[in-house]
């Protein structure tokens, strides 16, 4: 639905975010989500699109030569097995938890709440325990309802469903969750799947754990993950990177090499503010990610309004990908891609020094020269070398 005419799309802070939203502006329907019109949408459907579902029970696994063998699909499989097991736990209600639902809170608000003096004091011991449970990033931000989904997804026929958050909540605790880099640079493969499903696993569990804290302190905490609204702009909000021409959040610790969660609390805290540092001026000469694209999903040229499909959001200025030609290569493969992480030249390894000085480079008045030291940076490893060298003495 049309954002409400006497409400404003734009708000103060957006422009420090690099969110720039129009009149046109549209709350996103979750139906329309990419893989969730793979179950409904005839022009999603496919054989291909039967075969990627099918692939993460090893018994429909295809096996295809280096990095879609046996080993490369157990793996990966098996690094989704936590989320799975919280996601399918209530099938039966057409409830998807952490995907098209938020995760059913398994403890009880406190009945005495713990008075907070000092918010600023609170959300640094929200840091801290987020980290302690084994989050990489933590940032807050305020809970802006114009990146919460219309509606959940009734898994059960795929129709629409009122979301059940509680009232009052007014802020976005996001957690960053780093994925294995050396299993990043063997994308398109399937071990390389495993990088994604060990993060969707730990973030299950870390989201579930940091709720369950807040609730123990007598405060509403509902843990998500891909379900009820959009995690990227809180996470640009809440400080924590910037947006990229590969769809993804540049962060200066980990690069592109991330996946996000939230949780949406009534807690009280200090929010964090957009810290841009100069990533869409690095973003507006390069293209590698759009270049390494095999399908030609990645935009070229500005930022802009324009949309390919339905499962992109209305009324946005920014990069967006087609994610109908995405998809497709996906089902196609039978597992995820991430070239466009791989080649990103902000995908690095920060502890070293050489690159946090291209970094430096990057992000400043030199960033032509950053992009030239790039070169071919973000080359391709064989699954089988990533097999070798973790079991020495195998084939």
């Amino acid at each position: 639905m049309p954002w409400p005419q006497n409400t404003p799309p734009q708000r103060d802070g957006d422009a420090a975010a690099g969110i720039e939203v129009t009149d046109d502006f549209e709350r996103f329907t979750q139906r329309n989500d990419i893989f969730t019109r793979a179950f409904w949408d005839d022009r999603i459907k496919s054989k291909h699109t039967a075969k990627f579902f099918s692939s993460y029970r090893m018994e429909a696994a295809p096996r295809r030569g280096d990095g879609f063998t046996q080993r490369d699909f157990a793996l990966r499989n098996a690094a989704w097995l936590i989320s799975d097991v919280v996601s399918s736990r209530r099938a039966q209600e057409g409830i998807r938890e952490g995907f098209q639902a938020a995760i059913r809170p398994d403890t009880p608000v406190a009945k005495d709440a713990l008075e907070i003096g000092d918010p600023a004091k609170m959300s640094a011991e929200i840091k801290r325990i987020a980290k302690f449970f084994g989050a990489n990033l933590c940032g807050i931000t305020d809970m802006d309802d114009r990146w919460i989904y219309t509606s959940r997804v009734d898994a059960r026929d795929m129709s629409e469903a009122p979301h059940d958050l509680p009232e009052g909540l007014t802020g976005v605790i996001v957690l960053g969750h780093e994925m294995d880099k050396e299993l990043v640079t063997t994308y398109p493969s399937a071990l390389a799947g495993a990088a994604t499903g060990r993060e969707y696993s730990h973030e299950a569990s870390i989201v579930m754990q940091l709720a369950a804290y807040i609730r123990n302190l007598g405060y509403e905490a509902v843990p998500s993950m891909n379900d009820t609204g959009l995690v990227i702009p809180y996470a640009v909000k809440a400080g924590l990177g910037e947006y990229a021409r590969n769809q993804m959040v540049i962060t200066p610790e980990f690069g592109p090499r991330l996946r996000f969660s939230k949780i949406f609390t009534n807690l009280p805290l200090v929010h964090d503010v957009p810290k841009p540092r100069g990533v869409k001026a690095f973003c507006d000469i390069c293209t590698k990610c759009a270049d390494a694209c095999p399908v030609k999903a990645l935009p070229y040229g500005p930022p802009s309004t324009q949309t390919s499909n339905v499962s992109a959001i209305k009324g946005v200025k920014k990069w967006t990908s087609d994610a109908e030609k995405c998809f497709s290569f996906w089902a196609k493969m039978a597992s995820d891609c991430a070239i466009c992480m791989r080649v990103c030249p902000f995908n690095r390894d920060y502890s070293r020094h050489r690159n946090r000085l291209w970094l430096k480079l990057a992000l400043g008045p030199f960033r032509k020269l950053a992009l030239r030291l790039a070169g071919k940076h973000g080359g391709r490893r064989k699954p089988a070398d990533w097999w070798a060298a973790s079991s020495p003495g195998q084939d």
